[in-house]
């Protein structure tokens, strides 16, 4: 028997059903905020009937592509990046970096009014501005929301959100929620207390029942496993956010820098790396290969040289190049989150269904709450034929985050092909 719902937001099932190849790459790329979710329907715990194998190997699932922005290269490691301190990306910065990734983030106020508030409410407190609304981003999913907290709530950083369906703490304004994050950041940061009157519910639990935090948290890989549990890559993902955020455009004046860079020091890594993202940013892929192989040459554990050589490498079509680079930025940094998402998708496309299975329970242990990752394990248990499994599968990614469309998709989909 075929259960079948009223209620398919956006896409109809004939939609659904549709090949991937009818989908363009903007299409399929949408950003979650562009989509409205008018109430997501709970589907069956378990897989409610048997398969038609028939069917399902006629239609397409949705996954997300593969990380392909460019990663810029610091003098800093990211092990010293202090919470406390001024912003190096500029407000116009970080607003084209938001709109970039989401043109329509959930928000109770303009992007620019956002973006504003953190760096009034921050450098008021010495709290770097940019950083620290990297962090709202990844909490937020660039405020795309999805999970347990609402846009409503104004809560940007998973205050009181301990997950189980708990939502966390709620703020009238965006400007008071961006404060009591910045205050919260104080209270792992810094012994003396926030110069605005405090608002954050949670500062004075950090305070009292936490000496082992409480001004200890000097810097953002500090907040491993404190701030997010386990969050083993916590720091490094939000301080991955800020050097995309500063990376070049493709412009005519970022590129004559970035050769004036190269020329004054020709054996930097860094100043390769920077030249490599303007090219690539120009959709200059050889160029930009060829730099991303000196910066490499010149600094061989660079996890950013490596990255950007892989997913130019990509860009190229050169898979097993890609591959190879991907295996040796993974074996040298193995908490690496992008690397194994993008390694795991070659191994899907190359039906590779067990590496790319072991690539992303890999990720989700570093990250575990990555609805991608567990929707990819799904889209590899249906081409190994272990309907039930994936069924599961995608329930779990649903669970981690209702809004990700392409899992509410492959779910629609395997309903439509049950029996």
């Amino acid at each position: 028997m075929r259960l079948c719902y009223t209620l398919i937001p956006l896409l109809s099932l004939s939609c659904l059903l549709m090949p991937a190849c009818a989908f363009s790459k903007e299409q399929q790329a949408v950003p979650v905020a562009q989509r409205t979710i008018a109430g997501r329907p709970d589907f069956p715990e378990k897989m409610p009937g048997e398969i038609n194998p028939k069917i399902i190997q006629g239609v397409h699932f949705r996954y997300e592509a593969a990380f392909d922005e460019p990663m810029m290269a610091t003098d800093t490691t990211p092990e010293t990046v202090t919470i406390m301190g001024p912003a190096e990306a500029t407000q116009e910065q970080m607003t084209a970096f938001i709109r970039k990734r989401n043109p329509n983030p959930k928000i109770n106020c303009t992007l620019e009014e956002m973006v504003n508030y953190y760096y009034q409410e921050a450098g008021a407190e010495g709290v770097r501005p940019d950083v620290a609304l990297c962090q709202a981003l990844k909490e937020t999913g660039f405020f795309a929301y999805g999970g347990d907290v609402s846009p409503q709530q104004n809560n940007f950083c998973g205050l009181g959100a301990t997950g189980n369906h708990e939502p966390g703490h709620s703020f009238a304004t965006a400007q008071l929620g961006v404060r009591a994050h910045i205050q919260h950041l104080l209270a792992y940061a810094k012994y003396k207390p926030p110069v605005q009157a405090i608002i954050d519910p949670r500062y004075q639990h950090v305070v009292k029942n936490r000496p082992d935090l409480h001004g200890k948290v000097l810097t953002w890989t500090k907040l491993n496993g404190n701030w997010a549990v386990p969050g083993k890559n916590y720091g490094q993902e939000i301080l991955m956010l800020w050097r995309e955020a500063q990376a070049p455009d493709g412009s005519d004046a970022a590129l004559a820098a970035a050769q004036k860079k190269v020329s004054q020091a020709p054996d930097e890594a860094i100043n390769h790396i920077y030249r490599g993202v303007v090219y690539y940013n120009r959709d200059d892929f050889k160029n930009a290969l060829d730099d991303f192989k000196a910066a490499k040459k010149f600094s061989p554990t660079s996890g950013e040289a490596l990255f950007d050589l892989a997913i130019t490498a990509e860009k190229l079509g050169e898979k097993r190049t890609a591959r190879k680079t991907y295996d040796e930025l993974i074996k040298l940094h193995p908490n690496f989150n992008q690397a194994y998402y993008n390694r795991a998708l070659l191994r899907y496309q190359a039906k590779d269904y067990d590496g790319a299975i072991a690539d992303l329970q890999a990720l989700l242990k570093i990250e575990e709450r990555t609805a991608d990752a567990m929707n990819l394990i799904g889209l590899c248990h249906i081409a190994q034929k272990q309907y039930s499994a994936a069924w599961d599968d995608f329930a779990a990614a649903g669970k981690i985050n209702s809004a990700n469309m392409n899992v509410l998709a492959n779910q629609f989909i395997m309903m439509a092909c049950l029996k």
